[in-house]
């Protein structure tokens, strides 16, 4: 478990630490050069089977980053303050970013008591409490480095605190330095956000690449796991040079969505923001900046809340309640904080009573239970997408969607009622075409998908068809869809017709006939034959290519496979070939491949066509 202790340059932290734990936490030259903490400090307290570790976080302005590169992932902290000085600059900022991160518990400690008197370390506590109602109920503890008076109170009293890190969830691990060990290779530190790890595991880099690890140091010390809430020096197995890890890149159990640049944020004022401005951005080891727009409101007051939006200019690896901090525009004044609320925000509409509506609902939902019921409103989510989100184990995600009674179709997540919509939607359209396509058998699955669902997941929609068929609700003839009602059969006079028609046909040996020919060869009224020709067309016995020519439909399916053949063979096919493997004339070869772009086999591209749906002929 790891505990931050921040405050004002000089007001003792490392010499607070160094009494803790035995260690100077200033581990640069330059830091005991100059009496200050630059850099992140550590130092560890092992007691029984724990490991106290502890982040001694630059005090000074100029190193405010590097303080806020060490509040990631931290439950606890302690605000040191100097009892001789009281509040100053810099413990008030520090005091606001730990409250605006919502550290969990924050212990005031009052150093340097040994050059106060008793009345000044009550009027202290007492102004610290009146001035900052949040640390009414925080403990306070009154120490001296010098005299060691309350330090063995303060340590007893941080051995009972938990652990309250989520050890359960997927592994989550910021980066906060890169270096090697000769012997050992490359070696990062930083700290456990999440989850657990063991020596042997892979990980992703937030670039995908995955890693192995060597060897793991928890809490500076050699062991064979690290856990959430911990320091971690992970020794890692790469191909990659360690040049190109960077301070703020992540390790992850995960294979890791790409980083967002536009988020949905709650956000806490400290001082008056407007409708939009520039921010610094700050989030575990990272920085950038980015553009903060409020979305309910004109101007945000110190201390007030809104949902706003974020764009930044460097993608972030976020999850949903991930917390940030947020700096002006010239990185010299805190600003806000903000917890996130949403990843990948759309780029518009984004302040329609109905977009407003939902966001305050995900504001108040409590649990990733609810949260995922308010993703799956009205559309159909990924099963990793919202894992990531949530940070959730497969075997969470799929407990809460079998909890929801919601449903997952390989790799998506959805509800009844984007079923039951998209259903109505695919049988709507199809009834649509029926009437406006009478002569036409129906549709292919792609061609229906097109029609009906386009911009929805297609192996979904894919399922949510078959489904239709093997429940009777739609019918497939031939490996056209249609509607159970959208059906015709001949007459008895008509099956007579049909025989006489069949035979001319098969005289042609694959050829195509026109409505008339075939009326002045059997001797029939033109206009009597279009309409017995239209109505085999119906049944699926004979396909018009263009109006009134013909050919018998198992014929074409013999064509498509012939095409499907060479399109596989040689990446496309032209009207050319066609025509040179059928042994057609040109014009009728051309009438033919158009009919298959028409009904979605093909797709023309320049002077080739390719498959575009190679299930359409295959019953």
């Amino acid at each position: 478990m790891i505990i931050v202790t921040s405050g004002h340059v000089d007001h003792g932290k490392t010499a607070l630490l160094q009494a803790l734990t035995g260690s100077n936490t200033a581990h640069l030259p330059e830091e005991k050069k100059r009496g200050m903490t630059i850099d992140l400090g550590y130092a560890y307290l092992p007691v029984q089977d724990r490991i106290l570790g502890f982040i001694d976080v630059p005090g000074h302005e100029k190193f405010l980053a590097n303080m806020l590169a060490g509040l990631g992932g931290i439950h606890y902290a302690m605000l040191i303050v100097a009892a001789d000085e009281g509040i100053q600059a810099q413990t008030e900022e520090h005091l606001a970013i730990l409250h605006l991160l919502q550290v969990e518990q924050i212990m005031v400690v009052l150093t340097k008591s040994d050059r106060a008197n008793s009345q000044q370390i009550d009027d202290l506590i007492q102004k610290i409490k009146q001035d900052h109602a949040f640390l009414a109920h925080s403990r306070f503890f009154i120490t001296s480095a010098k005299t060691s008076d309350g330090i063995e109170e303060l340590r007893d009293y941080l051995l009972t605190l938990p652990n309250i890190a989520d050890q359960n969830k997927p592994f989550r691990y910021a980066i906060d330095r890169i270096f090697t060990v000769k012997g050992a290779g490359t070696v990062v530190t930083g700290t456990a956000f999440s989850g657990k790890v063991k020596i042997d595991d892979e990980l992703y880099l937030s670039n995908g690449e995955k890693v192995r690890i060597k060897n793991i140091h928890a809490q500076n010390s050699q062991n064979n796991e690290g856990i959430a809430g911990q320091r971690l020096a992970l020794n890692i197995n790469t191909d990659l040079d360690r040049t190109l890890i960077e301070r703020g890149d992540w390790l992850f159990s995960q294979a890791p969505l790409e980083p967002t640049d536009r988020i949905t944020v709650e956000i806490t004022a400290e001082n008056l923001l407007t409708e939009s401005q520039p921010v610094h951005v700050y989030h575990a080891a990272t920085r950038t900046t980015g553009k903060l727009t409020l979305l309910t409101q004109k101007s945000l007051a110190p201390s007030q809340q809104a949902i706003a939006e974020l764009m930044l200019d460097k993608p972030l690896f976020l999850a949903y309640g991930d917390k940030l901090i947020l700096r002006s525009a010239d990185a010299k004044q805190l600003v806000a904080g903000i917890k996130v609320l949403e990843i990948n925000s759309p780029k518009r509409h984004k302040r329609t009573e109905q977009r407003l509506a939902y966001l305050a609902q995900l504001q108040q939902a409590k649990t990733a239970a609810e949260r995922i019921s308010l993703y799956l409103q009205e559309k159909a989510v990924e099963a990793r997408q919202i894992a990531w989100i949530e940070q959730l184990q497969e075997v969470q995600l799929n407990e809460i969607i079998q909890q929801n009674g919601e449903v997952q179709f390989q790799e998506w997540c959805f509800n009844a009622d984007y079923q039951q919509q998209k259903i109505f939607e695919i049988l709507t359209a199809l009834a649509e075409y029926h009437g406006q396509h009478a002569d036409q058998l129906g549709l292919g699955k792609a061609r229906l998908y097109r029609m009906a669902a386009l911009n929805q997941p297609e192996k979904l929609i894919y399922h949510f068809i078959d489904e239709l068929v093997e429940k009777g609700k739609l019918q497939q003839t031939r490996g056209w869809l249609h509607l159970p009602e959208h059906k015709i059969q001949f007459s008895t006079e008509e099956r007579g017709l049909w025989q006489l028609v069949l035979a001319e046909f098969e005289k042609q040996n694959g050829q195509a006939i026109w409505v008339r020919d075939m009326a002045n060869t059997l001797g029939y009224e033109e206009n009597l034959m279009r309409n017995f020709m239209y109505k085999a067309g119906k049944l699926g016995f004979l396909t018009a290519v263009v109006k009134d020519r013909f050919f018998l439909t198992e014929n074409i399916y013999g064509y498509a496979r012939l095409i499907k053949q060479l399109a596989d063979n040689n990446g496309a096919i032209t009207v050319n070939q066609l025509r040179d493997e059928l042994q057609f004339g040109r014009k009728l070869a051309v009438q033919l491949m158009e009919y298959f772009d028409r009904c979605g086999y093909l797709r023309r591209k320049g002077n080739v066509h390719i498959l575009r749906d190679k299930d359409v002929f295959e019953q």
